[in-house]
C-alpha cells in the first residue's frame, strides 16, 4: 500500500485500492453500500513534528479524485494515545474493508492493536460482511521502521502476515507487527520519544542517554515453553517480526513476517565502545558474525530479571510497555495486510 514519491514521501496508489477493497464513507461509519466499499484512514496529525498532518492534507484531494468513484473515504483524524485503537475496532466492526495507518510505526503500532481485544481478532458486526477487514499503511512519521522491510514499492496485493503479542504478569495482551526489543535499546527508544522533535536524530538522543548508568544484565529465558536457562551479561534482547528499528537499524535482518516465527537476536557484553565501532554493522545487518551477537527462531520467549531488582525496560514498535518479566509469541498470519 506504499509507492514512493521523492524526498521519503510516500502516498497510496490506485492499485491498492482496487474492487476488493471497501472504503468508507465520509460522515460516518457503516454506511457502505453495495457498489462502494469503505476504507478508514487513520491520521496522526501531530506525527514528524506535524509533517505527518501537512502532506496527509495534500494527499486527500489526489485519494479522493482516485477512489472517490469506487470508494466511500472516512478521514479520521486521531486526538491523542489510543484514539487511534478506538478508531480502528470501531471501524472493523461496522464492516470497514480497510483501515490505514497514515504515520509513524507509533500510529502503526496502535492500529494494529485495535484489531484485536481482550486476546481475540475483532470481528465485523454487519451481518452480510462476507470479508475480513485489512490493514494498510501510508508510512509519514519519523522512524517508519516497519515499512523498510517491503521497500519503497507495493503490489497492492493482500495477504495475511505474522503479528507478536506480549503478556505479562497482569495478563493483558499487547501487539506488536515490528520489533519489540529489552533492556538497553528499549531505554534508548523510551528516551528517545521525548525528543521526537529533532526527528531521526532522537534515536540517538536516546541512546546516548540511555548508556549513562547502564549495566549489563542477567537474564533468564524461555524458548518455545521448554526449559529455563541463563543468558549472562545480556545488552539488549530484540524479538523481531520485521528487521528494522531506531531509525533504519536492520536489528533482526532473517525475520519474515510471513515465516509464522519471530527472531530474536541477542547483544551480551557490549561495552559503549563496541556500539561506535560495530553501529555500521547494525545498520546494515551484518552484526550475526559479531563476537558476542546471537540469534534464533522461536515461536515464543519468556524473559525474566534474575536480580528480580526490576527496572529492566521492554518496548515494541518503538513504545514503552514497562518493564520485566514478559512473554512473546507469535501470532501466524494474525493480520490481513495490504502489501
Amino acid at each position: 500500500m506504499m509507492m514512493a514519491l521523492g524526498r521519503g514521501i510516500y502516498v497510496a496508489h490506485n492499485v491498492c485500492f482496487r474492487s476488493e477493497l471497501q472504503p468508507m464513507a465520509p460522515d460516518r461509519i457503516g454506511s457502505s453500500t453495495s457498489r462502494q466499499r469503505d476504507l478508514v484512514f487513520v491520521v496522526n496529525p501531530l506525527g514528524a513534528n506535524g509533517r505527518t498532518g501537512k502532506e496527509w492534507r495534500k494527499l486527500v484531494p489526489y485519494l479522493r479524485s482516485r477512489l472517490g468513484k469506487e470508494c466511500n473515504i472516512c478521514e479520521s483524524i486521531t486526538s491523542g494515545p489510543c484514539h487511534a485503537i478506538d478508531i480502528t475496532r470501531e471501524a472493523i466492526r461496522e464492516g470497514a474493508d480497510a483501515v490505514i495507518a497514515v504515520g509513524g510505526d507509533g500510529t502503526l503500532h496502535e492500529v494494529v492493536n485495535g484489531f484485536f481485544w481482550a486476546g481475540k481478532p475483532v470481528v465485523s458486526q454487519v451481518k452480510e460482511s462476507t470479508h475480513s477487514t485489512a490493514l494498510g499503511l501510508i508510512p509519514l512519521g519519523t522512524g517508519s521502521d516497519f515499512a523498510r522491510t517491503f521497500g519503497w514499492s507495493s503490489l497492492g496485493l493482500r495477504s495475511r502476515i505474522d503479528v507478536g503479542v506480549i503478556t505479562g504478569e497482569s495478563c493483558d495482551h499487547h501487539y506488536f507487527i515490528n520489533v519489540a526489543d529489552i533492556h538497553l535499546s528499549a531505554k534508548a527508544g523510551f528516551y528517545a520519544s521525548r525528543y521526537k522533535r529533532f526527528g531521526n536524530l532522537c534515536y540517538i538522543i536516546g541512546a546516548l542517554q540511555a548508556f549513562i548508568g547502564h549495566q549489563n544484565q542477567d537474564l533468564r529465558i524461555r524458548l518455545n515453553d521448554g526449559p529455563w536457562e541463563t543468558c549472562p551479561q545480556v545488552t539488549a534482547l530484540c524479538i523481531g517480526n520485521a528487521k528494522y528499528f531506531g531509525g533504519g537499524m536492520k536489528i533482526t535482518p532473517n525475520a519474515d513476517p510471513f515465516s509464522r516465527n519471530l527472531e530474536v537476536v541477542t547483544l551480551q557484553n557490549f561495552k559503549w565502545y563496541d556500539f561506535v565501532l560495530k553501529l555500521h554493522k547494525l545498520y546494515s545487518g551484518t552484526h550475526l558474525s559479531v563476537k558476542n551477537v546471537s540469534d534464533r527462531s522461536v515461536l515464543s520467549i519468556e524473559v525474566e530479571d534474575i536480580s528480580g531488582k526490576g527496572g529492566i525496560y521492554i518496548q515494541s514498535d518503538g513504545e514503552h510497555l514497562g518493564f520485566l518479566p514478559k512473554k512473546i509469541s507469535v501470532v501466524p498470519a494474525g493480520i490481513e495486510m495490504i502489501l
